[in-house]
């Protein structure tokens, strides 16, 4: 299957925690991140999801947001430190490229935030995904 999302991040289920009606479920990436998502009991069951379990997590450039700096009074879970290593400044919205540790994440967010951060190439940034935004594949 071909997916139009550009952040396809390779990773091993190391928890599955069961709530009522949703689960979180911690990854270790590739690169050595751990990542958590939130997804429904329905899901976890359907895609056989236990500690061991090879997955891509999938998630919308839409979704990624930047940070300059860690701050540690978020409630998003996941956030990864790299640097942008592409920048394009369209009309409207910009595309940033972020390499961390393992891979790359690619943000989409508007040009007038980019300008503000004072994104360029290079910049040392924070990725920042909500957990409630990561899907899971079984690979």
């Amino acid at each position: 299957m071909t997916l139009s999302i550009r952040n396809q991040l390779p990773g091993t289920v190391t928890e599955v925690r069961p709530g009522g009606v949703m689960a979180t479920v911690k990854v270790r990436l590739d690169g050595g991140q751990d990542l958590t998502s939130a997804i429904t009991l329905d899901a976890v069951e359907q895609l056989g999801l236990a500690p061991g379990t090879a997955v891509r997590a999938l998630v919308k450039s839409t979704e990624v947001s930047i940070a300059t700096s860690r701050d540690e009074g978020l409630s998003i879970r996941n956030q990864f430190p790299g640097a942008v290593t592409h920048l394009e400044l369209g009309t409207v919205m910009a595309t940033v490229k972020v390499t961390m540790a393992g891979g790359e994440l690619t943000a989409a967010i508007t040009k007038d935030a980019a300008a503000d951060l004072g994104l360029f190439v290079g910049s040392d940034v924070i990725a920042l995904i909500k957990a409630t935004e990561v899907a899971l594949a079984t690979v």
